[in-house]
């Protein structure tokens, strides 16, 4: 069974909705917006098969694998080497330099002292025990999404600009629409025009009703009209962008917690979910971008956006042991489908794709 179909049946088991066909403010035939967002379907089973969208996976993963590759193959120059102090701290340098942290290294390390200290091993049972042990790190047992048992899923945006947050929104909200699913944006990121007019324009592609406010308006006010919109209108899923300036600015946690209070009123079991757009690029600073957002918002999971081979994507690592925050999706490319539920075992398959253990 192909890996993307696998993620599709364990999204639909969690608790979606059986919503009504998404709706389009365009009044068009097969030309609108809606039109062209449901005709985007993911890739076949037998595409996946083949390795389609896990050889997306594993291109965006490159950087990291070819590290891996490169350098713990050379540990092993000889057939065998042994385990001793002098090889423990190599590796663990290695992998520090995968951004995966010095906490997971060190983890990584020292299990590889406790299996193999004082005896010659291959590479392959070095490497085995290396991916064994990052499986058991990124195991995760939460739903992608953690739908309304009634009424809309209220799901709040977080991070900073240019992490790719504006584009992931439109990503989910395509997803959501293809489902069937009648979907409601927020572009609550009032402070910046450039972010709702691009809101704005994905709205109108995906067919996706949009709510917005005048420049420089009070995001939460924005917040609270999408979502009583949402109820009036039946919507399934409602999607609220936010401002991203830095992590570390008060006045921005300040209006993430006053948007989730205002939220709260009108749905006490809301947002549902509170997710963290992370750039892949971004390497360590993702960790102090999740700490201040989580701090602020109460963060349910991670969206890694761009993965696209530039990235090194061990940072997921520490930031899931740190902060136990699921990955739900990753981004891999520009196009509305370029989107993927997170699945650790594969994450790990990828970043080991390219090694050679023999």
């Amino acid at each position: 069974m192909g890996w993307f179909k696998r993620f599709r049946g364990q999204e639909r088991a969690g608790k979606e909705p059986a919503g009504s066909e998404a709706k389009s403010p365009s009044t068009g035939g097969p030309e609108s917006p809606a039109a062209d967002a449901a005709s985007e379907t993911p890739e076949t089973e037998a595409e996946a098969a083949g390795g389609g969208l896990f050889a997306r996976f594993r291109h965006g993963l490159k950087r990291t694998s070819q590290l891996l590759n490169t350098d713990i193959r050379d540990l092993f120059k000889q057939e065998g080497r042994l385990v001793d102090d002098q090889l423990l701290d190599e590796l663990f340098a290695i992998l520090v330099r995968t951004d995966m942290g010095v906490g997971p290294a060190r983890e990584i390390r020292d299990q590889i002292g406790s299996d193999f200290r004082a005896r010659v091993v291959p590479l392959r049972d070095v490497m085995q025990a290396v991916q064994d042990k990052l499986r058991q790190l990124m195991a995760q047992s939460e739903q992608p999404i953690a739908f309304a048992q009634q009424g809309p899923t209220i799901i709040l945006v977080v991070g900073v600009n240019g992490s790719g947050k504006t584009t992931s929104i439109a990503k989910l909200g395509a997803r959501f629409a293809r489902q069937g699913q009648r979907v409601i944006l927020a572009a609550a990121d009032t402070f910046r025009a450039a972010a709702v007019e691009q809101l704005t324009v994905w709205a109108e592609r995906i067919g996706a009703e949009i709510v917005t406010g005048p420049k420089n308006s009070d995001p939460a006010s924005v917040a609270h009209r999408a979502v009583a919109r949402a109820l009036e209108s039946q919507a399934e899923i409602c999607i609220i962008d936010t401002a991203g300036r830095l992590q570390n600015q008060a006045n921005l946690m300040s209006q993430l917690s006053k948007i989730r209070r205002v939220i709260t009123r009108q749905i006490p079991e809301a947002p549902h979910e509170v997710l963290l757009v992370l750039d892949a690029t971004a390497g360590q600073n993702g960790i102090s971008q999740a700490r201040g957002f989580s701090e602020a918002a109460d963060c349910t999971g991670i969206v890694l956006a761009k993965l696209d081979g530039t990235a090194k994507g061990g940072v997921v690592i520490p930031i899931r042991q740190q902060f136990q925050l699921p990955v739900k999706y990753i981004g891999l490319g520009e196009k509305l489908e370029d989107l993927a539920l997170f699945e650790g075992d594969r994450f790990v398959d990828a970043l080991f794709a390219d090694v050679e253990q023999d």
